[in-house]
């Protein structure tokens, strides 16, 4: 009689929790990242003044990512289910198509004073003098980023090295997103943080852009990974939104207004800008992205599993 292999404990952890996510989205209250927000934002003001602040941005992270890390690490030993609860709560994909309808909604009813109001609540750039044009151009750039950040970065490092791993990317993603910022304020004190959220996300976000690519338009994905992607400040935004763009066939980026300052952007991709569909496109690339992982993945972790077996 034909015997099917169970499916090993990492990969029913890592489907669950995607399921998870899919069905539930993220807590609606008492999220532990919110919690962990404040403690950032207690701790920031109580360190961030005075001289040595590089140092103490180090010490500020060390004490809330190593501590809690270990801790969730030592719990999750042993337990497939809660090691799936953990990386659960680090996904963020069913947030991030939320997130993207709130601000396609009201631009497809000419409502743009709501998704002006609700793109606020997901990017950091100004969002109040943008025209639907340019509100449906950050909205996509925001889901092709955060595909990577919220989504396939924590599925990766959950790969590498399990619920610890998924838990501190997401709690050092979560500091670059507070203290990442080159002002007088965070330049020094959030150095850290950001250096090392660029480290992290270096191989994910290239693995995200090769995603996107296969599952867009391949040829022009490759090609404006290849031309654009060094152009922009980010090291690791610049793969994802350039190959992304390109697969979706959109001309994104362009110059920006940041806290009343108009930055010079390079374009991304090629094609015609975006406009409000197109946000539904980019979250259904980052769907389709999400099937091929998971695909890949259940495979290659059978394959490991029936070889480890056999051996």
């Amino acid at each position: 009689m034909l015997q099917t292999a169970p499916i090993p404990d990492p990969l029913a952890a890592l489907l669950l929790a995607v399921v998870l996510d899919r069905l539930l989205g993220e807590p609606r209250r008492w999220h532990p990242l919110v919690g962990f927000g404040r403690v950032a934002v207690t701790l920031e003001r109580g360190l961030n003044r005075g001289g040595a602040r590089r140092l103490k941005g180090v010490l500020a992270l060390a004490l809330l990512v190593l501590p809690l890390t270990a801790a969730l690490a030592w719990l999750a030993q042993g337990s497939w289910l809660i090691s799936a609860g953990l990386l659960y709560l680090a996904l963020g994909l069913r947030s991030l198509d939320q997130h993207a309808q709130a601000i396609q909604a009201p631009l497809e009813d000419d409502r743009l004073a709501s998704a002006r109001e609700a793109l606020a609540g997901v990017v950091s750039r100004d969002t109040g003098t943008l025209d639907a044009t340019g509100a449906s151009g950050a909205a996509v750039e925001s889901a092709l980023e955060n595909g990577a950040d919220a989504g396939f970065a924590s599925l990766f490092w959950f790969l590498l090295a399990g619920p610890a791993g998924a838990v501190a990317h997401r709690l050092i993603n979560t500091l670059d997103a507070m203290w990442g910022y080159r002002t007088a304020r965070f330049n020094a004190f959030g150095w850290t943080a950001a250096r090392l959220d660029d480290l992290l996300n270096w191989v994910p976000a290239r693995l995200t852009a090769a995603g996107y690519a296969l599952c867009g338009d391949t040829r022009r994905a490759l090609h404006c990974w290849r031309e654009q992607a060094g152009r922009w400040e980010s090291p690791n935004a610049g793969p994802v939104m350039a190959a992304g763009a390109g697969a979706l066939g959109l001309r994104l980026g362009g110059p920006s207004r940041y806290r009343g300052r108009l930055k010079a952007r390079p374009v991304l991709g090629q094609g015609r800008p975006a406009n409000p569909g197109d946000i539904r496109r980019a979250t259904r690339l980052v769907q389709r992205t999400l099937v091929l992982w998971l695909v890949l993945i259940t495979l290659g972790g059978m394959a490991w599993h029936l070889t480890t077996a056999a051996g």
